[in-house]
């Protein structure tokens, strides 16, 4: 286990109140993408149906319609460093560029790719670049130049997953037979290749910057230091490790904490203390089927996992659980914390989209 230190351990014995629903809503079909704003005043989601939808009010009750059901699948959604714009993506091949910050909110960019299924994009969290995956190739798309500034061959496949530095130096993308690392100061110059002899489902770099976890298609965890070329790996996972969630509080001794879902478990590992010491980990069994989505509270130790078999856990600590939430009989498909810890959303594979707030806040939360 991690070390919590003293006030850690006073606060494992303290009553905590509960979360409680704050709002829901419903979309057609099964939710592929949920995001909060960066500075939480707006939550999106998207669905399988082609919707895209916006949630702004906490008094409201009602969602604002981006786009209606088109029958043709929304996959991803990204909200820009600055909350402004939200990019959408998905079956059609375009990557739409909505201002939000409008009253409009209208497209003010459409980027088309004939052939082209989108379903990996980001922007930086430093500038107004997004990037976006078509097919074996990644296009880094500027907002001010309204042009594409770079365009990424990964070569060995399909990108299956995208990853911006938390300071927007570098971009990574994954796929069959690992992870390249591209500098944003020089797109020109060749890539560090992290090789896997599997392929890479899922990346992402810790809070800092200084690390970068892939989990894998063979049940293993890979992680890197920048600083360090000799990569930690982990093995023994049920299944393909599907997403990883860093927390952005380093444990007592100055350590990150990652967790990765797995098959129906969620494995929680924390770096030993110095630079060549390994990560020791613990295993999380509750869920009877699949976890889908996992994440970390801002600014806590405290995980969520959300599962194909319509629970929603909240692992107190990254140890025991602390309040089971439902609403998705069918299964639930996303999780999102609001970013600044305030509120939970989560999304089910039927359309459902629900908010919880903490109790002890009396009026939910502030936006």
């Amino acid at each position: 286990m991690f070390g919590l230190g003293d006030s850690g351990k006073k606060r494992l014995g303290k009553a905590v109140l509960p979360w409680q629903k704050h709002w829901q809503g419903m979309l057609s079909d099964y939710v592929t993408s949920i995001q909060w704003s960066p500075d939480g005043s707006t939550f999106s989601a998207a669905s399988a149906a082609g919707e895209v939808v916006l949630w702004q009010d906490e008094s409201s009750e009602k969602l604002r319609y981006l786009q209606q059901d088109s029958g043709r699948s929304i996959d991803v959604l990204s909200f820009s460093g600055d909350s402004q714009f939200l990019a959408t993506g998905g079956e059609e091949g375009t990557v739409n560029i909505w201002q939000i910050s409008s009253p409009q909110r209208e497209v003010i960019a459409s980027l088309k790719n004939e052939r082209a299924w989108i379903d990996k994009l980001s922007w930086s969290p430093t500038q107004n670049l997004l990037a976006y995956s078509a097919v074996k190739q990644v296009f880094v798309w500027d907002l001010e130049k309204k042009e594409t500034v770079a365009m990424l061959d990964f070569d060995q496949s399909s990108v299956l997953a995208i990853a911006w530095h938390p300071l927007g130096e570098y971009l990574a993308v994954a796929g069959n037979q690992g992870v390249k690392i591209w500098d944003t100061r020089d797109w020109q110059e060749d890539p560090y290749c992290l090789d896997i002899p599997s392929v890479s489902v899922a990346i992402a770099w810790s809070p800092e910057g200084q690390y970068l976890a892939a989990g894998n298609m063979d049940s293993t965890l890979v992680v890197v230091d920048i600083k360090n070329p000799h990569p930690w790996v982990m093995r023994g996972f049920y299944g393909k490790v599907r997403q990883l969630a860093w927390c952005d509080r380093p444990t007592v001794l100055g350590t990150p904490l990652l967790a990765v879902c797995h098959a129906e478990s969620i494995a929680v590992w924390e770096k030993q203390f110095g630079p060549n010491a390994g990560w020791d980990g613990w295993e999380l069994e509750g869920h009877s089927a699949v976890v889908q989505a996992i994440g970390f509270q801002p600014g806590t130790f405290h995980l969520a996992s959300a599962a194909e078999d319509g629970q929603l856990y909240i692992w107190r600590d990254a140890e025991q659980v602390w309040q089971l939430l439902e609403g998705a009989p069918d299964g639930f498909s996303n999780v999102a914390w609001h970013p600044q810890g305030e509120a939970i959303a989560a999304a089910g594979v039927s359309g459902e989209l629900i908010i919880w707030s903490k109790s002890t806040a009396g009026q939910g939360f502030s936006p």
